[in-house]
């Protein structure tokens, strides 16, 4: 990984404002950054000599004077995100302005393969800042740990498989995959303009992103949202065990209560979650009975997640939890047992997670750059 340069702290604001802006001109970058006009100038001459920002051409303004345009310079380099899927692995490469530069998928099994794919798509000679690997796991404080792995071995045999892919010296960042997706739908999806919101994902696994002010909530063991811990069942004569309700309301469960409850007069039993949902949609009422009563379930587990948060809105997401059936069940159960809260459907879809995982590359690899600055102006 090439080494930012050491930058002054003037140079490292503008360089971040410039990131997040895009493109913009130097009175611009003044007023993003509040610095006076002489110290950008400055500031700017010294990123086009590091090649941190270059001239992207002119804008005029109202009184007829055309002012230079700024973009980020090849020397910004670019963030790789992973996303490690139950069934896929999606890969995001971008610029540290957020730009899309190289994008692959393939299978779970695939990983490295597709990593290697998002890799070789990058501008050539681009400085890879850092990675973002997203994983369907806890993932505890790095000071708490010894490397990076995720902490438990639900996600360490794809994470080492796609490992051998990853280049060398460059800083490999982990998080949880519904964390990811719930930044996604923080800034790009159904909770824009909420900075107070739960993201449950329900699919083949079930969890909850928690965002708290903007900001995700991790907790002390990066275990905050791991609804699977949950006590279940809780009933007399009835033993709780671990991961015990993900089991009963993940799509697995969902299709053996399918099987069980399906008729032969009710035609081919599906065997996916995606085809009892289609069948739902047409109105067949063994398919729309079995996702009612799933629906009551999410919105019981909903009705949890509202005790302990009170979030005010909770977005549905996941395999199964995105589907817009579920929403009038989720919503009756929760309004039955809970006080109101706003219930809506995912809006970022399958991509959500590495949509997620690529602002948080982002900010790191501008992160990695600006933590450069340690001279005075």
């Amino acid at each position: 990984m090439a080494r930012a340069p050491r930058l002054t702290e003037s140079a490292s604001a503008v360089f971040a404002v410039l990131a997040g802006a895009g493109t913009a001109t130097r009175p611009q970058l003044a007023t993003l950054a509040g610095l006076s006009k002489p110290t950008v100038s400055s500031a700017v001459a010294e990123l086009e000599n590091a090649q941190l920002a270059a001239h992207s051409g002119t804008a005029s303004s109202g009184t007829g004077r055309s002012a230079a345009v700024y973009r980020l310079g090849p020397a910004a380099g670019a963030v790789l995100a992973v996303d490690l899927g139950p069934a896929f692995t999606r890969v995001r490469g971008c610029a540290l302005d957020g730009t899309l530069l190289a994008q692959a998928t393939g299978s779970r099994q695939d990983a490295a393969d597709v990593v290697r794919q998002a890799l070789d798509a990058l501008p050539e000679g681009a400085p890879l800042r850092t990675i973002v690997v997203a994983v369907g796991d806890v993932t505890a404080p790095q000071e708490r740990g010894t490397g990076v792995r995720p902490a438990t071995a639900k996600a360490g045999p794809v994470f080492d498989a796609m490992a051998v892919a990853l280049p060398p010296g460059v800083p490999v960042h982990l998080e949880n995959n519904v964390n990811c997706a719930a930044l996604a739908e923080l800034h790009e999806g159904a909770a824009r303009g909420r900075d107070t919101f739960g993201y449950l994902r329900i699919g083949v696994g079930i969890g909850l992103g928690i965002v708290v002010g903007g900001r995700v909530l991790r907790g002390a063991n990066g275990a905050a949202g791991e609804l699977a811990r949950l006590p279940y069942p809780w009933d007399d004569g009835r033993e709780p065990r671990q991961e015990a309700l993900e089991d009963y309301i993940g799509a697995r469960s969902l299709l053996r209560r399918t099987a069980e409850a399906w008729q032969d007069a009710d035609g081919p039993c599906p065997s996916t979650a995606e085809r009892l949902f289609a069948l739902a949609g047409e109105g067949r009422a063994a398919a729309r009975a079995v996702v009612d009563r799933h629906a009551v379930d999410v919105g019981r587990l909903a009705a949890a997640v509202t005790a302990v948060l009170d979030p005010g809105l909770v977005v549905l997401g996941g395999s199964t939890g995105a589907d817009p059936q579920l929403l009038p069940g989720v919503r009756a159960e929760l309004s039955r047992l809970s006080w109101p809260t706003e219930v809506v459907s995912s809006t970022v879809g399958d991509l959500g997670t590495v949509v997620g995982a690529a602002r948080l590359a982002v900010a790191r690899g501008v992160q990695t750059v600006t933590e450069a600055a340690r001279t005075k102006d």
